[in-house]
């Protein structure tokens, strides 16, 4: 019996994930039945796998006699769902074409003790269950004495060879169900689960193994087990892991590698409405949240190109308005693209341009006096400034706030010799284009006035304008109170 990690009662999106599209017959609803010895009297919860997470979809009360029910008018989507006990430990059922079956157990070894009534598929799976148990107890021996020879420095050839052979059976196990019971949710579940297995590399012309070959081989056929766009397997721990697995590890990432993957992976998934929403969201949620700097360019594209009223059928006009409005915000700064030209008045009421300032690099710096980061990081700023005014670097800082002499006071007392500029009048509306909704933001722009980084911190500019400009970086050194504590 395994303990639940995550229990929520969250809307993904402000929709029920628990939607009503599912495999099975809407007019029958569902009924499980449970009776479990070893418990009484107590709530439980019927929960399903959705994404990384788990979620709540049904509760009833266990009676004296360790019976309980779960009704419903309509029925359950397919997918992995969870019977979970008041202390949050769970063992799992699967739900699909038949929703009206019984299930008998006993809590303290649920597995062996399981019996299931009118569904086949549930007593095909506890059947797999108890099978991969007794081969976990034949291999947790061998993997003591396995470890007891190493140590010895003895051979583990014997050992390897009986390990072997019982992975070997477990999965001759899967492909021979999955061989003999095409199309049902099991088979799929455990063709999901299987691994690519990669074929020896080719020989190069010149002799050698092409040392590529394995990763090319395994990112091409990656997906060959999975079918994106089953529902069924949206509701396992299968279908999340393997999507996250790939984008994080077999693509590169930058913008221009992920856009296309995220575009072939939105097209696998599309034939199946909940799919569909679910892998355009997970990919717009997760490049929208990212710490790499650029992957605003991925959230901006997929906004774009799935995020109409016509696509995105989950998400209200108003919330509609607000991803469209928020990418469009993003686009124009996004990396590689030029800024829009700032022309703002100086400390003398003279206006200066932004795209007036000849020089290699130029540091767009908004801040505020006022602002306790920005009285951290202007010292800095103005300390590389100091090194590097004469190496084709000038900062170009746009003050974010209308207070005046309060302004002009901390540029003399700080020395600021740079491009000052500010909006007193409040007539540029750079903050809204700019993004600026805190301070500071640190902006690098090249020659041609492109962003080559953004909303970066003091340390990061300073590393990379030192980079361009071949001179040496010193890693700062943190003060015991900025460490970070885990």
């Amino acid at each position: 019996m395994r303990k639940i990690k995550n229990l929520f009662f969250i809307l993904l999106i402000g929709v029920s994930t628990l939607s009503k599209a599912g495999t099975a017959p809407a007019a029958t609803g569902y009924d499980l039945k449970f009776k479990i010895a070893g418990i009484k009297d107590t709530l439980c919860y019927l929960a399903n796998y959705y994404g990384d997470k788990q979620y709540i979809k049904d509760s009833a009360r266990v009676d004296a006699t360790g019976k309980i029910s779960f009704k419903g008018k309509e029925a359950l989507p397919g997918g992995i769902y969870l019977f979970v006990f008041p202390n949050k430990t769970y063992f799992e059922i699967l739900v699909d074409k038949v929703q009206h079956f019984s299930m008998e157990c006993d809590m303290n070894d649920i597995i062996n003790s399981m019996k299931v009534k009118d569904c086949d598929e549930n007593a095909q799976f506890y059947s797999y269950l108890q099978f991969i148990q007794k081969q976990s107890k034949e291999i947790e021996p061998l993997k003591v004495q396995r470890k007891q020879l190493s140590d010895a420095k003895q051979p583990t050839d014997s050992i390897d060879a009986s390990m072997k052979r019982i992975d070997e059976s477990v999965a001759n196990y899967k492909k021979d169900f999955i061989t003999k019971n095409q199309g049902s949710f099991l088979a799929a579940v455990f063709k999901a689960s299987q691994d690519i297995v990669i074929p020896d590399a080719p020989i190069l012309p010149n002799g050698a193994k092409d040392s590529t070959f394995a990763y090319r081989f395994y990112k091409a056929h990656y997906f060959d087990n999975i079918d994106l766009s089953d529902e069924r397997l949206l509701r396992t721990p299968i279908y999340n892991s393997k999507v996250s697995y790939y984008m994080k590890n077999m693509v590169l990432q930058i913008p221009d590698s992920i856009i296309p993957e995220c575009d072939m992976l939105v097209s696998k998934a599309k034939p199946n409405k909940e799919t569909f929403k679910f892998m355009v969201w997970y990919l717009t949620n997760t490049h929208e949240t990212s710490n790499i700097m650029g992957m605003d360019a991925v959230f901006v594209h997929l906004v774009k190109k799935y995020y109409t009223k016509e696509l995105a059928y989950w998400v209200d006009d108003a919330t509609l308005f607000k991803i469209q409005d928020r990418a469009s915000i993003l686009d124009p700064i996004l990396i590689g693209k030029k800024v829009k030209n700032l022309i703002l008045a100086d400390s003398t009421d003279n206006y200066q341009s932004l795209y007036a300032v000849n020089s290699p690099y130029t540091i767009l710096y908004f801040w505020d006096p006022d602002c306790g980061h920005c009285k951290k990081a202007t010292p800095k700023v103005k300390a590389f400034y100091d090194k590097v005014k004469t190496k084709g670097v000038q900062v170009y800082a746009a003050c974010t706030e209308v207070e005046m002499d309060k302004w002009r006071k901390y540029i003399r007392e700080n020395n600021l010799d740079w491009i000052n500029v500010a909006d007193p009048k409040l007539q540029n509306n750079f903050r809204h284009e700019f993004d600026v909704t805190t301070t500071p933001q640190i902006f690098i722009l090249d020659k041609d006035k492109k962003i080559m980084a953004k909303k970066i911190d003091e340390d990061t500019m300073e590393k990379i304008l030192s980079k361009e400009l071949g001179i040496p970086y010193v890693e700062p050194v943190k003060k015991d109170d900025e460490q970070e504590h885990h």
